[in-house]
């Protein structure tokens, strides 16, 4: 398979400033993509892999809901609520970063079939991110030889993502399932729980109401998610008189929604275009009156707001 991105180690100096604080730090990283942007707020999305609509579709909403809140949606590149709470990111136009239980290597990714995802993930923004050598396959049982250690690769990927996340959201989870070993270390680390509540007649309900009882937040809209982050609720609906936003059609208030993120002229016309139905050339139009207006700018290839 030919390499779809570039691995690089990241610098110390470049390494989630919570990671550090933890009791059992990786003694590398390697990463693809861009370095996270560390002043957004982290959120760790865990779940089964055998889920059901209703952790899907619950999921989705939520993410949707955090669209233009400075969040990074985190996950493990899983089968399952993994995937696709990467998905609903990149839908969403939130950055997101994956930590595989593998080396970042396409021919070492786990699992195989999320290769394509990665590749999305980094070309939309995100980033990869492994303690593993890159082209190091996952396996139920690792041998660090110098350590003289054997441990599981997906309890330590798991550490990683409990320890550089501010909260982990916990969808769905059965009593026996591998998430709930990221609460657990979520816990140790002293980093907020959130469980969605489920049905009481589904096993897939078992875990995220064992971590209620142990007192897990529930989480029963995104505002929840925002105030277990610290981060205040914003009003896109009804500008201040002295908003710059407040002469702003809804349509050029649907295009500021998709620059939360710098991007590319082309990718936010595809959004434009595929979410909200806007024409290609009104959106070239949207986007000029925007620059006139001095809210959005043009710069190293990209577009953002001023």
């Amino acid at each position: 398979m030919e390499m779809g991105y570039e691995i690089k180690k990241l610098n110390r100096k470049d390494w989630p400033p919570l990671l550090e604080k933890i009791n059992d730090p990786p003694e590398q990283l390697y990463f693809a993509g861009r370095i996270p942007d560390y002043d957004k707020k982290f959120l760790c999305v865990v779940g089964s892999r055998k889920y059901t609509n209703y952790g899907k579709e619950a999921i989705e909403y939520f993410i949707r809901e955090l669209a233009g809140y400075s969040v990074t949606i985190v996950s493990g590149l899983a089968l399952g609520i993994d995937s696709i709470a990467h998905r609903a990111a990149l839908k969403n136009n939130l950055p997101t970063i994956a930590i595989p239980g593998s080396g970042l290597h396409p021919q070492a990714l786990h699992p195989q079939t999320h290769v394509v995802l990665a590749e999305e993930i980094i070309q939309r923004g995100g980033t990869l991110i492994s303690e593993m050598e890159p082209e190091q396959k996952a396996s139920l049982l690792m041998h660090d030889t110098a350590a003289k250690k054997v441990f599981f690769s997906f309890p330590r990927r798991n550490r990683i993502m409990a320890g550089m996340c501010h909260a982990v959201l916990v969808v769905e989870a059965e009593i026996k399932s591998g998430t709930l070993i990221t609460s657990k270390l979520a816990t140790e680390y002293n980093r907020e729980v959130l469980t969605i509540p489920g049905s009481i007649f589904s096993p897939h309900s078992d875990g995220p109401h064992m971590l209620l009882r142990l007192g897990a937040t529930p989480i029963r809209n995104a505002d929840d998610i925002l105030e277990a982050l610290n981060i205040g609720k914003l009003d896109f609906s009804s500008p201040k008189e002295d908003d710059p936003l407040i002469n702003c059609s809804e349509k050029e208030m649907l295009i500021i929604k998709i620059l939360i993120e710098p991007l590319p002229r082309d990718e936010i016309l595809r959004q434009a275009n595929s979410e909200h139905q806007i024409p290609i050339g009104e959106t070239q139009t949207l986007l000029s009156l925007l620059e006139l207006k001095g809210l959005i700018k043009e710069t190293m290839g990209e577009i953002r707001l001023a």
